[in-house]
């Protein structure tokens, strides 16, 4: 198992920057792959960001490229999400999950953490 902890979510205007962090404890050596997803209200969960554990090798959603930046902390089992130029679209729930080594599927996620952008 592993366990996931996310926050630094919050209350921003349209143009700002936030940061989240999703700490990872548990069988944190069978990583693979961290990622981050978002679900606004009425809507399906949505791919934002991933970052593979030993490659370090990024994937980003169109709807994010340029603006958000995905980050990994090997030694504090860590990810984390820079969020810049922050549209009201940006506003849902934010998951960090994981995908263990020969899965394929995010098997654990976080408990989520809520970004709210203003216009």
């Amino acid at each position: 198992q592993v366990q996931l902890v996310e926050s630094g979510g919050g209350l921003v205007q349209a143009g700002g920057s936030l940061r989240l962090s999703c700490a990872a404890s548990g069988r944190t050596f069978s990583i693979s792959r961290m990622g981050w997803f978002r679900q606004a209200p009425g809507k399906e969960r949505e791919f934002v960001a991933s970052v593979g554990w030993s490659t370090g090798n990024t994937f980003y959603a169109d709807s994010v490229k340029g603006r958000f930046t995905i980050a990994r902390d090997n030694a504090k089992n860590t990810v984390f999400l820079q969020m810049n130029s922050l549209k009201p679209e940006d506003t849902a729930v934010y998951y960090c999950a994981v995908r263990p080594v020969n899965a394929k599927d995010y098997d654990y996620w976080g408990q989520g953490t809520q970004v709210t952008v203003s216009s």
